[in-house]
């Protein structure tokens, strides 16, 4: 039986694995780490399974790829099937409006509903629910997949892979630059706080003059804030004014926000093509998958599966580089 090496232990890289033990091939893992961890930046997403709120500001294969997500992510961990609310404070309501035109699968709330579905949400009189989306914990989600593996028999290689492998299959996000000349980091930026005093259920985007801002509930008053999408490729810190606009924007959901524990201040880069949409490559021995941009656990069940046509019975799906493959 042929053997596949999976290098890097990220969301792409783990669902890749999945997906081709799934299909009965014979896989290992390689990553210096030994296991998923803050050295992948899927470890600092959302994860949001949100098809439709992404669609406002991304290309069609996101939509209709990414609606295939919530099932494959709930056959492997858990998922909450809340939907998503999206929200503006009355000078943005421009922005919802727009917000509306750009996307579909929603209905139009008013102050009433929002109350009903948020009641720990503070002065919002119109937004829009998009009751089929849903949201999972993404350190939960990772540790789950390796779980997964690991009792599947998976070995787990804590050290890089040689580059005389056989079957390799890289997954390594900026890491693969290298080989990906077109690939660039795109910077993200989020804060974990908590604040056992508000009791938010879903996924909520506040929107905002210059970019989008949402909380992820994580359970016991824990939340997620983030993230920006910043054209630069400094990892090394936090910008003061991206700190300043989440936390307002928490404030702005709910004043006792303002008396928040900051547990976590999470930086990173996403690796994203200039389209911002995945690809596929073959180049020589070694199958490249990446490009994952600000949606990693959203796109990455339709990259592996991708990944493991290709691998496995030389299909290429449309996320194929047919150009360079």
């Amino acid at each position: 039986m042929t053997l596949y090496s999976v290098i890097g232990a990220g969301v792409a890289g783990l669902a890749v694995a999945t997906e081709l033990v799934e299909r009965g091939a014979e896989v290992q893992v390689f990553d210096p780490a030994g296991e998923p961890g803050a050295q992948s930046c899927s470890w600092w997403a959302g994860g949001m399974l949100a098809p439709w709120c992404e669609y406002e500001n991304a290309e069609e294969p996101v939509l209709r790829l990414g609606q295939e997500a919530i099932a494959w992510w709930a056959g492997r961990t858990s998922v909450t099937k809340s939907g998503t609310l999206v929200v503006a404070s009355k000078r943005d309501l421009p922005d919802l409006r727009r917000f509306a035109r750009r996307t579909e699968q929603f209905v139009e709330v008013g102050r009433e509903k929002v109350t009903e579905l948020e009641p720990d949400l503070h002065g919002f009189g119109q937004g829009l629910f998009f009751e089929g989306e849903a949201h999972l914990n993404p350190r939960q989600a990772l540790q789950d997949l390796y779980r997964g593996l690991k009792d599947k028999g998976v070995p787990f290689h804590k050290r890089l892979a040689s580059s005389s492998l056989e079957n390799a299959i890289d997954c390594r996000g900026l890491s693969a630059r290298e080989y990906l000349y077109d690939l660039r980091g795109v910077k993200g930026e989020m804060l974990i706080i908590r604040c056992p005093d508000v009791e938010i259920t879903r996924p909520v985007r506040l929107l905002h003059p210059r970019i989008p801002l949402y909380i992820v509930p994580r359970g016991e008053g824990i939340y997620m804030l983030g993230a920006t999408m910043i054209e630069s490729e400094d990892s090394s810190r936090i910008t003061a004014r991206s700190m300043l606009e989440m936390l307002s924007a928490a404030y702005a959901l709910n004043p006792a926000f303002g008396e928040a524990e900051v547990l976590e201040i999470g930086v990173d880069l996403r690796p994203a093509f200039p389209d911002n949409l995945p690809r596929i490559r073959r180049l020589g021995r070694t199958i490249y998958a990446n490009g994952l941009y600000r949606h990693g656990y959203l796109l990455a069940p339709a990259l592996a599966r991708g990944v493991a046509d290709l691998a496995l019975h030389n299909t290429h799906s449309e996320m194929v580089d047919e150009d360079r493959a």
